[in-house]
């Protein structure tokens, strides 16, 4: 059963924040898109997704409307808005369907009962000394080129092609308006395999009918040899035993350096494995600093979706991404699932007092003396976007010893808000601080719980028995200079740090309009 719920997400804004994202139009695709996420931001946390459409804004119904019309919407609507999103698999489908998109319900309607879009399909040929094992032919009262002589238990007919099937694409370029032997020439440069991408009559009728566009959005990838894989993890005591890297000449996000006996190795993480998503969301365009936060908001427990390289390869020969599997399996009871990995078990705690839990959702004040090695703690940020971290705390440090943890989220700096300041003004800061600073900092799943609040974080969130304790360094660190406590250096890792590495970031090259809200 297919239904069309969007999901409602309310928004609120501090002066001077923004609700974290950007709302596009762009070429060759319809609605109103969310875009460019801000890690950390209200609508990350409330939980938009990149390629949600925005169907309606405190209730206007915004479908229809122009780009400059929306942006107008949101902007009037002040510092708390209300928007009905919906996922970006589902709005394709609504619009193939002709779903009335205003109607509350959203649920495509046929005879009275619920049906399921019919899908193209995505077939993956390699030649054997007898060929691909099927025949093209045309018909001049017909549109396009058809599959013939395709032969049970041969190559073509266990790729899932069938006689009568009207052929769309070759390695992911449309063919239907090519000439019989300009088909014919393209697969054979294919070599010695090929992705179709094929239409069968009883599908191809009903979008006609509709007329709609068809395209590989629109198919089904259950006929491919090779898939994606989901992969599960519960964080360990050393974390999650992988280190994420970006290779020399290669596009994406690539596992290295599984560890032995590790959560990585044992849930299926091998060497060389691209990262296609991180709970759900598409990480193709994303830097590889911002992959990271997105893997430390999972906390203990992190879904993804990966490729190896001969699956990748594959699904590069047609020019479509491993989002399709992610987004006609999502809905399925077939495990494993993103659904699935979130309700996995959380590591085994000792339980605590319901107070001592209400206790612990409260940030930190942290008062520590710079030493001779300085004061113990590296300043982490993301370059071109805002909000700090710490890393790299010396054990028996002055942050050690102030309560300072890696991973931190800097809140204030000396009394100063630094939610909204760039990487080199906080660094600013604590070098005019000279020998004394105070921070005021979260833990990351305390601050998403303030932030998913409302709740402004200051420091009358700590309670009487927190406040106007300082603690001071009484022995430095031999090996640890002042310089790499303070220094601005977003892209380079701390050796011990599995996850961070050198990085270049990247960006959409999407042709279309864009505001940010």
């Amino acid at each position: 059963m297919t239904t069309y719920k969007p999901r409602v997400i309310s928004l609120t804004k501090t002066p001077g924040q923004t609700f974290g994202f950007y709302l596009r139009v762009e070429q060759n695709e319809e609605g109103h898109l969310i875009r460019c996420l801000e890690m950390g931001g209200p609508a990350e946390l409330a939980g938009m997704k990149d390629g949600d459409r925005i169907l309606r804004v405190n209730g206007t119904f915004v479908d229809g409307l122009s780009h400059s019309e929306v942006v107008e919407l949101v902007r009037n609507g002040g510092a708390s808005v209300t928007f009905h999103i919906l996922d970006e698999s589902s709005y394709k489908q609504a619009k193939a369907l002709e779903v009335n998109l205003s109607d509350p319900q959203l649920t495509p309607v046929a005879n009275g009962a619920t049906q399921e879009p019919p899908k193209l399909k995505l077939c993956y040929l390699v030649k054997s000394k007898m060929g691909f094992g099927f025949s093209l032919r045309s018909a001049r009262d017909e549109r396009g080129l058809f599959m013939t002589q395709v032969e049970s238990g041969k190559i073509a007919y266990n790729a899932g092609v069938r006689n009568e099937d009207r052929l769309l694409e070759v390695n992911g370029e449309n063919v239907e308006n090519y000439t019989h032997d300009e088909v014919v020439e393209k697969i054979k440069l294919g070599g010695k395999s090929i992705m179709l991408l094929l239409v069968d009559k009883e599908t191809d009728s009903f979008y006609r009918n509709k007329k709609n566009k068809i395209g590989s959005w629109l198919a089904t990838v259950k006929f491919l040899p090779l898939q994606p894989r989901f992969i599960n993890m519960i964080k360990g005591s050393d974390g999650y035993g992988f280190l994420l890297r970006q290779e020399p000449g290669q596009e994406g996000h690539f596992i290295r350096e599984v560890d032995k006996g590790s959560p990585a190795e044992k849930a299926g993480l091998r060497e060389m494995d691209r990262v296609v998503a991180v709970n759900g969301t598409n990480v193709d365009n994303c830097s590889h600093e911002q992959v990271v936060d997105l893997i430390r908001l999972c906390l203990n427990t992190c879904s993804y979706l990966v490729v190896d390289k001969d699956t990748d390869q594959m699904y590069k020969q047609g020019k479509v991404s491993p989002m399709l599997f992610w987004e006609e399996m999502k809905d399925s009871n077939s495990p494993p699932s993103y659904t699935e990995a979130l309700s996995l078990p959380a590591p085994a705690k000792t339980s605590m007092p319901v107070r001592d839990r209400t206790e612990e959702a409260r940030p930190k004040l942290c008062k520590m003396e710079k030493t001779s090695d300085g004061f113990g703690f590296h300043l982490n940020g993301i370059e071109g976007m805002l909000g700090q971290y710490i890393t790299e705390v010396v054990k028996g440090g002055a942050a050690d010893r102030a309560g300072l943890e890696n991973d931190d989220i800097v809140i204030e700096v000396n009394g100063n808000n630094v939610e909204q300041s760039t990487h080199a003004e906080v660094v600013n800061i604590i070098r005019r601080s000279g020998n004394t600073l105070e921070m005021l900092v979260a833990r990351q799943d305390v601050y998403k719980q303030l932030k998913a609040t409302g709740v402004k974080t200051t420091p009358l969130l700590l309670g009487e028995s927190s406040k106007g304790k300082t603690r001071t360094a009484e022995a430095p660190e031999p090996n640890r200079k002042e310089q790499q406590q303070e220094e601005a250096r977003p892209e380079t890792p701390p050796q011990q740090e599995r996850q961070r590495t050198p990085s270049v970031s990247s960006s959409s090259s999407e042709d279309g309009i864009d505001e940010r809200l």
